[in-house]
Formats: C-alpha cells, structure tokens, sequence
C-alpha cells in the first residue's frame, strides 16, 4: 500500500519532537525501510533533505512567504495586515502561523477535506507551482491543496517548497545515516555516493538495492561542499601539520569547466553561471580540460577585495548591465581542486590536490590562494591580522593530509575568526524549542531601539534570531524570567515586555531590505545576557546604520602587499 503525504509528515513531526540524533536516525530509517517503491523511496529522501525539488533538478517552486501568507489570509478569510502579519511575526514562522490558523479557524476548517494525497501528488502539485506564472495562479493551486490536506501536511508542504531544511533538526548528515541504517549499508559508502551524485533519492535508491559501488562523478553536477568547524571548538595538538589561507570575504562556489562550457554552483548547488558572466568569460578564454574547482567569488576593483556586502549587489540577478558588472567587478579564486585529467580527485591528500592545483594554474594563469605554513600561535596571530587588514574574515587552517570530505565537520578545516562586532539588544519574542531542549524556550527574537525614530511607530524591532551561546543554567534562569514577562502567546512562542536584554555578537551587518529594520545580521549569538541593563540601554536602528556605514567605507590592505592570493 502507497505511504501518504500525512504519514510522512506525521514522521517528519516525531523527529522534530525527538531528543538525541541516533533516536531521530531510527524514526527516518523504519520509515524508508518499509517503503515498497524506488519511487516513494526517492521522493521520501529528497522531500527531507532537498524540498520539493532535488537540488539538481534546478526547479523551485518560487512561492515566497508573502505569497503563502497572502493565499492563508485569503482561505481562512482573515485580514492579511491586521490578523496574519502578528501572527507571524510571533512566531516567528510563516509556516507555523498557517498551520495554527488552520488548525483554529471556523472558516479554514469547514473548507478542507483530508483526501491522503500521496507522495507523488505532492511532487506533481509541486512542478504544477513550478509552472504557474504569476501570484494569483499560485495562491489558487495552495488553495485547492490545502482543501485536501491536514494541518501538519500543509506546515511541512509549504517548508519543502522553500527548499532545504525542514528546520527539524535532521539535516543532511542525519538523512545518509538514517539511509545506510534503512538497508544495513556502511555509512561511508552512502556518503561518498551522495557527494559525488549530489541526490539523496538517487543515493537511497542505490542503498536499497545494494548498488552503491555504481554510483558515478558526472561533470555538471555538483559535488556537495567540504565544511569547516570553528576552532574553538576543535582543539589543535599540532599546528604544523596544518597550513593557512586567508578566509575570503566573498561567496563560496563550485566551478566546473571544460573549453568553453562552464557552469558555476553556490554553497546550496544552485547553478548560479548566469549571474557571473565576467567569470565565465574569463575561464572561457583559457580553454581548459574538463576540471572542477572549489573557491570563492569575491568583487575585487583597484587590487583589493571588496566587502561582501557589495557583492551581493550581483547575487541573485540572472543578467547583469555593463553598469553593475563596471561597478562590481567578481574575481574567482581557487582554493582546491576535486576533478582533473578525466579523474576525480577528492580522495587524494591535501598537499596532493594542492600541488595539481598549483600546476593548472601555473598552465592557464588562475588566481588561487597563497598558502602559509604553521609552526605555533604566533604564526596563527600574525597571519590573522594580515587577513583582517585585507578586509577578510579571518583564516582557514587545512590539514595537510586531509581528503575532501563533504557534510562533516571535523579537524581537517577549522575557521578561525573574530566576532564583527555586537549589540545590546532587547528580547522581543521566545520560541519553543525542540530536540534535546524541548520544553524549554531556546529560540529568541531579539530587537533594537526605534523609540526615537520618527520612522516607526514601535519602541523595539527585530534585528534577528539567536539561538546559541548560553549555559544550561542561563537557560534555566531566562526561562524563569520569561514565565514573568509574558504578555501574550501565540501557540509555540510568546511575546513578552521589554525586560530581557542581550549583547548579541554577530560575523556582519547585512542590508536586507525585506526586514523591517532594512538589515540583518550574519550568524549572531548570545555573547552575554546583560541582567544589569534595562530596554533603555538597548541599541538603536541608528546605531546599526552606523556600523555598517563604517564597515563598507572601512580601508583595506591592497592584494600587491602581503597578497591574500597569487595571480600572475
């Protein structure tokens, strides 16, 4: 009998609500195990892992919050402005906004009528949304779908079009381990068979039927991305097995070449060649044998590196003017090498892959990252500085005799950086938490002062998430503070008075102008939870305009001296 939408998502819902990773492994793998069709098996892994859509296929479903939110309004016949938006910004989550409101309104609940869509209904409704131009025919497939759904089908079928996370606690990593537990298979054989196909449904079905040793690296399709772990959080023994490069303030990316074909992918596999023309032309004119590469995009005018702030001024824009490619010249720069005389190559050492690296761009003039070797801490302190007076991010230390590993991190990469600055900020809203501390309030809203800001009509905004960098026992006591100051609930998270201030540490200032604030901030933490200071003592909106003023105008070592990388 065919597994329903509802039963997965029913599934979906018990990892989230499961403690410890091994127990949430176990749910995922006898839910696959007992999956009767390659087809259901393909789409089970990929729903979890990818969205509606594999990573591959390079479809999305281009249905924004807006988009979703509007149409949710428009079925519970409630007022988008006036009843949604709170809503939303309460808890935090489009998704578990429509989820709550259909679960509570008269209106939402007369209209629907479960009918067990299964799971390549999903997929079919999913490239119907695909297809559809135009808001209006989108918010008319969500609402004849959500007639046939449950609550929990349509929180979770909404998240799958946003693709990636599922936001369960269950990532990438936890899928391949639940795949190999599903069929016996070892761990690593279904891991590396991911990472050189880039498709969990692909991978599972291969587990399945014992075919892993098949699986095949194809040119034009990305490889999933080795990770970095902080150093804090990976001590080091030996410093000399290690070398260091500059940690770029630019975008990650994957570049497959071969004459004049190039494709370039981001960090999420996205094909993203459209947006670089610059790049392209430039590899273009190298004529080079099929090879993959592994850097950084960065905007690079008058021999330095610009911030990345500006280079997200090209991301996301499919054909860029001669003006903007004038104004935000990109330069990519390669920092490993995965695929070379018809071979991939991720199996080899480090100091391997390096010395082929340095080879191909001796041949055909690339730029590629200086390295340095590593002796003791001040090696470390004195190259740091260097990387900070360029205007990047730090330094990434690489294991010499490190493979290329994807999904995992381990010791062979570890990032070492300096917080950009922090905030003393309010909180606004505390979100229910899930795994290992459900039950408690572990998610945080955190806001700035606007009171004196004659642009808004609130005292606090928000300016992020934060859900990290707090004791247990800090928890416990925020917690207990919270119970005090809550003034309103809306399922899962509460609003609370401006009481609870926190100094949030933060890599960046990002301008975002779908926010209220018009920024936001990159990977902020707790640094400190400031019990001595009351809302008064909050930073304001101005002083986050400031910040970033000074960071864009900031001055930057040019590339001729110390050069973060060689091109010549």
């Amino acid at each position: 009998m065919a597994t329903t939408f509802l039963q997965f998502c029913t599934v979906v819902q018990k990892i989230r609500e499961t403690r410890g990773s091994n127990a949430k492994t176990r749910l995922f793998a006898d839910y696959l195990a007992a999956l009767e069709t390659a087809d259901e098996l393909n789409l089970a892994a990929q729903f979890i892992g990818e969205g509606a859509f594999s990573e591959l296929s390079g479809k999305r479903a281009s249905v924004g919050s807006r988009t979703s939110g509007l149409a949710a309004a428009e079925f519970c016949e409630i007022d988008y402005d006036r009843v949604f938006k709170p809503c939303r910004t309460a808890t935090g989550s489009s998704s578990e906004t429509i989820e709550r409101l259909m679960e509570n309104i008269p209106a939402a609940i007369k209209k629907r009528v479960p009918e067990n869509l299964s799971l390549d209904d999903i997929q079919e409704i999913a490239v119907n949304l695909y297809s559809a131009s135009g808001r209006d025919q989108k918010k008319e497939i969500l609402h004849n779908t959500w007639r046939k759904m449950a609550p929990i089908e349509i929180k979770y079928f909404i998240r799958m079009l946003g693709q990636g996370s599922l936001r369960i606690g269950f990532e990438t990593r936890s899928v391949v381990a639940s795949i190999a537990k599903a069929f016996g298979r070892d761990r690593e054989a279904v891991r590396y068979a991911h990472m050189i196909t880039g498709s969990l449904g692909k991978t599972a079905a291969l587990a399945k039927e014992n075919r892993l040793d098949e699986a095949r690296f194809t040119l034009y399709t990305p490889l999933s991305f080795m990770l970095a772990s902080p150093i804090e959080s990976r001590a080091v023994e030996n410093l000399a097995q290690y070398v260091a490069e500059e940690k770029f303030d630019g975008m990650r990316a994957q570049l497959h070449v071969d004459g004049d074909t190039i494709k370039i992918f981001s960090r999420d596999l996205n094909d993203i060649t459209n947006s670089f023309p610059d790049i392209v032309e430039f590899f273009s004119q190298r004529e080079l044998p099929a090879t993959v590469f592994d850097g950084e995009i960065c905007v690079y005018k008058d021999d330095t590196i610009l911030p990345f702030q500006l280079l997200q001024k090209r991301m996301g824009i499919k054909k860029p003017g001669k003006k903007v490619l004038s104004q935000y010249p990109v330069l990519f720069i390669a920092y490993d090498l995965l695929y070379t005389d018809d071979e991939p190559i991720f199996h080899l050492k480090l100091t391997e892959r390096r010395a082929l690296l340095e080879d191909v761009a001796g041949k055909y003039t690339l730029p590629i990252t200086s390295q340095n070797s590593l002796e003791n801490e001040d090696d470390v302190d004195t190259l740091f500085k260097r990387a900070l007076e360029h205007g990047n991010e730090g330094l990434m230390l690489k294991l010499k005799e490190s493979v290329y590993e994807y999904g995992q991190r381990k010791k062979s990469w570890l990032k070492v950086k300096k917080p950009g600055g922090s905030f003393d900020t309010i909180m606004m809203y505390a979100h229910a938490g899930s795994g290992k501390r459900g039950g408690t309030y572990s998610d945080f809203t955190l806001g700035i002062s606007v009171k004196d800001d004659e642009r808004y009509e609130e005292e606090f905004i928000p300016i992020g998430k934060a859900y990290g960098g707090y004791s247990d026992d800090e928890l416990k006591r925020m917690n207990r503070m919270i119970k005090e100051i809550t003034v309103e609930r809306y399922g899962p998270t509460l609003g609370l008075l401006p009481k609870l201030v926190v100094e949030i540490e933060f890599d960046e200032v990002q301008v975002n102008k779908r926010t209220k604030a018009g920024y936001t901030l990159r990977f902020p933490r707790f640094r400190a939870i400031r019990w001595d200071l009351g809302p008064d003592d909050v930073d304001t909106l101005s002083d986050v305009e400031e910040y970033y003023k000074q960071f864009i105008e900031k001055k930057r070592l040019p590339q001729h001296k110390n050069p973060s990388f060689t091109f010549e």
